[in-house]
């Protein structure tokens, strides 16, 4: 009783998990077609310069930066017949997190952190999570540093091109720096140990704190560049700018709430950094319609700040005396919780079915495509990953005649990074 409870409260919001992933598929690839040419989009279609064809040679170094939201990792990748090996990785807080930096102190972080390691490679690979755009060149021209990271003079700058010039202002010369996204870094460094003859193309995924995917496509399908040529290139999508996913109330109520109100809408609606927050709308809500006792309503009310692990935890029926104080409430917060799983792992489903679609591959089953993931959504949450795997077994091979397997990875955009390095020197 309860859980149909639930599910009226979630319908008549407009919440519930009944997007149907073959149908987004299709609208999605016609919104990745307009990113192509370069008509009026919300995934713009980001070409990265960076090929992901060819052999890695083995027993070449580089050196790998990856400056994400919390974390700044550096160290030494070297592939292997065995695998890769990391040498003299080293991991400190991201400049800017317990208080603001100017680009120029970042800049010289991050030279201090390879420094030690120049006299052993001229290759940088530098994963750069952050909104920039990527040149011919394969640089990162930075558009925007947020994920409660401050860098003041950033707007504007050429991440590689400020790198190589502190390292010459140091005497260090002849340095080339390649800079991607940590979508790229996953699809790359879960890749590169593959045996890639057994799969008909790769996708990148990242569900975590984010939403994001990338594929290869060759050049002449990336109509905006005008190069009529067949070599590919890996092409960052940022997805979860994707706005045709219809939003229910508490969407627009986080949506209107955030530090980037009106963008990052299909983000807002399945990561993981979101979840918690909508989980706490949604149960607030239900108690000022007096659909939870008075005993669950206060303890809803007094609910601060909670993460999907909270969700995930509520999914599985535990935890759920943060929220109710009988089992009818109990059910309810389980439910609301599933149901928010699906609605994220539905709009992934149709997000990586539209790639497979616009690429043509994943027909044969003998060769499916692999997926690259990585983030705490897809690694971590008892619902998310199996939910996900359903749909893609339903949808994108029952419907689409798609095949797709599923590959989780941890901490690849060190390999990854070192990969973009030696494949594109």
């Amino acid at each position: 009783m309860s859980s149909r409870k639930a599910l009226d409260f979630m319908a008549r919001h407009g919440m519930r998990a009944d997007i149907d992933p073959a149908e987004y598929a299709e609208r999605m690839r016609q919104d990745m077609e307009r990113g192509l040419r370069g008509e009026k989009s919300s995934m713009p279609m980001i070409p990265t310069y960076i090929k992901s064809d060819g052999c890695i040679p083995k027993g070449v170094p580089a050196a790998v930066i990856d400056a994400g939201g919390t974390n700044f990792r550096s160290g030494l990748v070297t592939f292997t017949d065995a695998g890769y090996e990391l040498a003299d990785v080293t991991k400190r807080k991201m400049p800017g997190t317990d208080r603001s930096a100017t680009w120029e102190e970042f800049i010289s972080f991050a030279a201090d952190s390879i420094q030690p390691l120049m006299d052993r490679t001229d290759l940088i690979g530098f994963c750069f999570s952050y909104n920039a755009d990527i040149t011919p060149e394969i640089d990162g021209l930075v558009k925007r540093i947020d994920k409660e990271v401050v860098i003041t003079g950033s707007s504007g700058q050429l991440v590689g091109a400020s790198l190589t010039a502190e390292l010459e202002r140091r005497g260090i010369m002849g340095k080339r720096v390649f800079i991607l996204n940590d979508t790229v870094a996953a699809l790359l460094g879960s890749s590169c140990t593959l045996d890639k003859s057994a799969y008909s193309a790769f996708i990148g995924q990242i569900s975590g704190t984010g939403t994001n995917t990338c594929c290869a496509l060759p050049y002449k399908r990336i109509v905006k560049l005008g190069r009529d040529e067949n070599e590919s290139i890996l092409v960052n999508l940022e997805s979860g700018l994707y706005d045709g996913i219809p939003q229910g109330d508490f969407d627009i109520v986080l949506d209107c709430e955030s530090h980037n109100p009106g963008e990052k809408i299909m983000e807002k609606l399945t990561a993981g950094v979101y979840l918690g927050e909508l989980g706490r709308l949604m149960l607030r809500a239900a108690a000022d319609e007096g659909l939870l006792s008075a005993g669950s309503a206060a303890l809803v009310r007094a609910l601060g700040k909670i993460d999907a692990s909270v969700i995930d935890a509520w999914a599985s029926g535990e935890r759920l005396d943060l929220a109710a104080d009988n089992a009818d409430d109990a059910d309810f917060a389980q439910t609301m919780s599933l149901e928010l799983f699906r609605r994220s792992a539905r709009c992934m489903c149709a997000n990586l079915a539209g790639i497979m679609l616009l690429t043509g591959a994943g027909d044969d089953a003998a060769r499916p495509v692999c997926v690259c993931a990585e983030g705490s959504l897809v690694d971590r949450s008892r619902h998310f990953r199996p939910m996900l795997e359903a749909l893609l077994s339903e949808y994108a091979e029952g419907r689409l005649g798609k095949h797709a397997v599923l590959r989780v990875s941890r901490e690849t955009t060190l390999p990854g990074s070192a990969a973009a390095a030696l494949l594109n020197r």
